[in-house]
């Protein structure tokens, strides 16, 4: 039992995070920029109105979340936009890295004083933002911006180790989500609920010696 705060809470994998998370005991701080109510249900502590895209929006998280300490952050919010080479929207890849790469990058410094030794920092990143797995290219906002969480995600490892805090970057899979509902629904895909239990399995498993792996829920090592 102890303290998490979870990012993009309203829906998808951060709403099945959040309902894991308070089944087993946890109290829950749920981040969104407009609340459900299936959210609501969940008995999380819900903070909406919260825009990780901007620096006003996470000063306002800070203000807002409490002074509890954290036992563990999951910066889960993110965005993608499609795009094409030949008709790309500037503006749009801006948007997804304010997101997705610099949202987390601004949670975490804000709550640092929240987080202590034994605390644990989870990214939600893609398995589109390696390099080495690229085997289709485009998607260009999404994939460079989940490149630099991934970066970010080892520089905290880093940063953080001699805090005691430990750091994971983790692919979900190819999840069931309004997100990604564009692409199918392939023998590939996985349930919000599998694929939250998969990220939590893994951050059970994050100890400061394995901090700073790129992991997909299911255990696997990515490639960078």
């Amino acid at each position: 039992m102890g303290t998490s705060l979870v990012t993009g809470a309203n829906r998808g994998i951060g709403l099945e995070l959040v309902r894991q998370l308070r089944a087993r005991g946890d109290q829950v701080v749920a981040v969104c920029r407009t609340a459900t109510d299936a959210l609501r249900q969940t008995g999380a502590r819900v903070v909406e109105g919260i825009d990780v895209g901007s620096d006003a929006g996470v000063a306002d998280l800070a203000a807002r979340a409490g002074d509890a300490p954290l036992d563990l952050l999951i910066n889960n919010a993110g965005v993608l936009e499609r795009d094409a080479l030949g008709a790309l929207d500037f503006e749009a890849l801006r948007r997804q890295f304010e997101i997705n790469a610099l949202g987390p990058l601004r949670v975490t410094q804000a709550l640092l004083p929240r987080l202590h030794a034994g605390s644990k920092v989870a990214l939600v990143t893609s398995r589109m933002g390696s390099i080495g797995d690229n085997g289709s290219g485009g998607a260009y906002g999404y994939r460079m911006s989940k490149a630099a969480l991934n970066m970010a995600g080892v520089s905290l490892a880093r940063d953080l180790h001699g805090r005691g805090i430990a750091v994971v970057i983790l692919h979900p899979g190819m999840v069931a989500t309004d997100m990604t509902a564009g692409f199918g629904h392939g023998p590939h895909m996985v349930t919000p609920p599998d694929a939250a239990a998969g990220l939590l399995a893994r951050i059970d498993e994050l100890t400061l010696s394995s901090s700073g792996r790129f992991l997909h829920a299911n255990g696997e090592v990515l490639p960078w």
